[in-house]
């Protein structure tokens, strides 16, 4: 069947729960840039069947499907739901039903109603208590899955491959002379010949710096920030939650980590709180039995930041 907002009726909701629901109107809920969102209130006697759901939708606009279907969001999407979500510990809404149509790009995910939950606010930023809980989940998204070589036997999941490490190879081979005739006098000046030996060196080891493979990679979410998260009310709901699982990726979670610090933190708590939320970070990991050296994720993040 076809999945868009005229579609979601009772052999649908029947689809999802495998029994007869009554399904109030729906009510179309956040901005999502190449999706939409519905909420609906539901009726019924089974207790596996919830009081509200929320259903996100392709897009109806034609570009912004477009670009769904050329980034592949929908597609990694519902297959993070159906394949790999449940092997994680991070808080994200519970999946009811994930399908997709790879002719037309059409989906249906039918997910857990987050509310009285509210979104956080990239503009505004985040105070310390938020940036705490919000690392604490990114540490219960990468530490299951930490190292697990199994993950490179996902197809469809992001991650960093030959054509990338080529690609920017040839970019630095490019750049570096120009970089060269501009820079050496001061290069020599502030770092003398090691300085120089670097910059030379580092065109070689190109490809192993983009691809990475002797990092412990893992799960990654690739869109980290407010936006994706939601937080408790005075109404209640759940401390910290993650959504938007269009772009997951198979790479360094640390990544994950400084994107979120360098952009939800006002500058005055960065200073004062970075470092106590990368040991967080890392104490959640170990947490998992994993042996982690501090001093690589403390210079990952330095170089992701």
């Amino acid at each position: 069947m076809e999945y868009n907002e005229n579609t979601i009726d009772n052999s649908f909701w029947e689809k999802v729960f495998h029994i007869p629901v009554q399904a109030g109107p729906a009510k179309r809920i956040g901005e999502g840039q190449v999706g939409m969102n519905l909420r609906f209130a539901l009726e019924s006697d089974a207790e596996h069947v919830p009081n509200s759901v929320v259903v996100k939708l392709a897009s109806p606009d034609p570009t912004s499907r477009a670009t769904g279907i050329a980034l592949r969001n929908y597609e990694r999407e519902v297959k993070f739901y159906n394949e790999i979500a449940e092997s994680l510990d991070v808080r994200m809404p519970d999946c009811y039903f994930a399908d997709w149509h790879e002719d037309g790009g059409d989906i249906a995910i039918v997910l857990e109603d987050m509310s009285p939950c509210e979104q956080g606010d990239q503009i505004r930023g985040c105070g310390v208590e938020e940036a705490r809980l919000a690392v604490g989940e990114l540490s219960r998204l990468h530490g299951p899955r930490w190292n697990d070589p199994t993950l490179w036997d996902i197809d469809w999941i992001q991650r960093r491959g030959a054509e990338d490490a080529e690609r920017m190879h040839g970019m630095y081979a490019m750049f570096k002379t120009g970089f060269l005739d501009t820079y050496t006098d001061a290069i020599l000046r502030e770092t003398g010949e090691e300085g120089l030996s670097l910059v030379n060196a580092l065109e070689s080891l190109m490809p192993k710096y983009v691809m990475g493979r002797d990092e412990p990679y893992t799960v990654t979410h690739g869109d980290y920030r407010l936006d994706n998260l939601l937080f408790a009310t005075p109404q209640g709901g759940v401390a910290c939650a993650v959504v938007d699982w269009q772009t997951p990726g198979h790479g360094n979670g640390v990544g994950d980590l400084s994107y979120f610090i360098g952009a939800g933190l006002l500058p005055s708590d960065r200073q004062k709180y970075e470092w106590e939320l990368v040991d967080l970070y890392i104490e959640g990991l170990e947490s998992y039995g994993h042996a982690i050296d501090h001093a690589w994720v403390k210079n990952h993040y330095k170089r992701e930041s």
